[in-house]
């Protein structure tokens, strides 16, 4: 299996592509809470001066969720026709309105083909949401939205000032709790994300919970 960290030719990046700071996001278009972090995370980058690139993974909970993974394909389908982001951020604004006939709207308000967003033909971007969720799998993703910046878990509530503290912290190569990157079990030591041995150790203990109430699906 790839690198769950990577970023990779298939995965949406906002900002400069070389930005030195990562925020990998995994989000479902349903959840209340990743309609809540999305400007926030869009600010974030468009304030960062090219410094902080978000990267969105579909991480649609579908037992709760009945439109997560329909949006997720819609999404996909607008990606394949070069506006993924501007139907990335509708699907946001108009979370409560999600269904096939909404998605097939939306696609035609942002000059897109209505036929590739629902139904049989985007069921052909299924690939692309269940590679996402491959990922998130083997990175224990606890809910959603799940924040991993440059490798270390964001837990707490995304407000844009305890983002900017935490991409700090990061470009620093440091784990300060106060910045909302989290140390390991009882703060003996760093946990990060993506330097478990292998990708497959579990999580440091407790850092599932932290964030839950900021999190669906958790």
């Amino acid at each position: 299996m790839r690198d769950p960290l990577a970023v990779h030719a298939d995965d949406h990046v906002y900002g400069a592509p070389d930005a030195p700071v990562t925020v990998l996001e995994y989000g479902d278009y349903e959840c209340p809470y990743c309609a809540a972090a999305a400007p926030v995370l869009k600010a974030l980058v468009d304030g960062s001066d090219g410094g902080v690139r978000l990267v969105f993974r579909h991480w649609p909970l579908h037992d709760t969720h009945p439109y997560a993974l329909t949006a997720a394909l819609a999404a996909e389908a607008a990606g394949d026709q070069g506006a993924y982001w501007e139907m990335h951020h509708l699907l946001y604004q108009r979370q409560d309105r999600l269904t096939d006939a909404d998605l097939a709207g939306y696609a035609v308000e942002l000059g897109l083909d209505p036929a590739l967003a629902v139904g049989e033909a985007a069921q052909r971007y299924g690939d692309k949401v269940e590679a996402d969720f491959a990922t998130g799998v083997a990175l224990e993703v606890p809910g959603t939205p799940t924040l991993i910046i440059d490798g270390q878990l964001f837990s707490g509530r995304p407000d844009l000032a305890a983002l900017r503290r935490a991409v700090g912290a990061a470009g620093q190569g440091s784990s300060d709790p106060d910045a909302g990157l989290q140390p390991g079990a009882r703060g003996k030591r760093r946990w990060f994300v993506g330097r478990r041995r292998a990708q497959r150790e579990p999580l440091a203990q407790g850092a599932q919970a932290d964030g839950a109430e900021n999190r669906c699906g958790q």
